[in-house]
């Protein structure tokens, strides 16, 4: 049997394709796997923010039509970049083990720490997330609009003079490039995009290819997806808004940090909870809610 991966074609998106083919393939080696590329909305407009180009789908719509289409079996996206409700005709099967979440800092100049940096330093991010909660840690700096894949933005910041740039630290962990990194955010100082670390295996409904994949996803990692991404669905999160959830799971508890903002970045609230893990779903939903309601109420 030959399977197909839709993936988009950065080296990031490859390099967590091979993930997944390596998982299969130590689970069932009798069977042929290749990855397509497909070039999405995304990939393709890289002079505006992100909030500007659509409100849905910017890098997953192209690859979900091959998926009805029949044109490929899986996709595999960064779930990070994953609208709150799955595609109709389309669901996810689970998650293999999540990579590091946390957002991290690249400097430039030889710099090493947040506390390093001048007085109006420029960083680049093309997140209103990363871009609102740094203005809350370091209201000086100067953010500056940067888009395209990992090494795109690591030329970037050296070809535009930028002090640094934000990015997930698990895209340059997959890529080999932790030592890249001058400096991890904590989840007090910026709480990361929900499921950022985590891998979206998304087939059609029904697809001969699920009861395969259940069998290489981790509960764990599924858990923590599912988790951050209902307070992405209670708060009807787009890339239009930061928002941004880390659950941390440890036996039955779950400690779990939240941000949540408007358009603008007036108003941005980041919170940090703990739970019950069988509580999990009602203490979330209740959370981001709550947030939501004190969201509208400045809007």
């Amino acid at each position: 049997m030959n399977i197909i991966i839709g993936s988009r074609g950065s080296k990031l998106a490859l390099a967590q394709s091979r993930l997944v083919i390596d998982k299969l393939k130590q689970a069932y080696p009798m069977h042929d796997y290749e990855i397509k590329v497909i070039k999405t909305r995304g990939d393709r407009i890289l002079d505006r923010p992100l909030d500007q180009i659509g409100e849905k789908g910017v890098f997953t719509q192209e690859i979900e039509n091959a998926l009805l289409s029949g044109e490929i079996d899986l996709a595999v996206h960064s779930m990070k970049d994953m609208p709150s409700v799955c595609g109709e005709g389309l669901m996810f099967v689970g998650t293999i083990p999540a990579e590091d979440n946390r957002d991290c800092l690249i400097l430039n100049h030889g710099l090493t720490r947040l506390e390093d940096l001048p007085l109006g330093a420029r960083i680049g991010t093309g997140s209103k997330r990363r871009a609102f909660q740094l203005k809350k840690l370091r209201d000086d700096l100067k953010i500056v609009n940067i888009r395209g894949n990992v090494e795109t933005r690591l030329a970037k910041m050296k070809s535009e003079d930028l002090d640094g740039i934000v990015l997930a630290a698990a895209g340059l962990k997959r890529l080999n490039l932790a030592d890249r990194i001058s400096t991890y955010f904590s989840y007090d100082q910026m709480v990361p995009a929900c499921a950022q670390g985590c891998l979206a295996l998304q087939i059609k409904e029904g697809a001969y290819v699920q009861k395969l994949l259940s069998t290489i996803t981790d509960p764990l990692a599924t858990l923590k997806m599912e988790l951050e991404r209902l307070f992405l669905l209670q708060v009807e999160g787009s890339c239009h808004i930061p928002v941004g959830a880390a659950a941390i799971i440890q036996d039955e508890t779950v400690s779990f940090y939240a941000v949540l903002g408007d358009e603008d970045g007036k108003t941005l609230i980041q919170t940090h909870r703990t739970f019950p893990l069988d509580n999990a779903t009602f203490e979330i939903t209740t959370l981001a809610m709550n947030m939501k309601k004190r969201i509208d109420a400045h809007v």
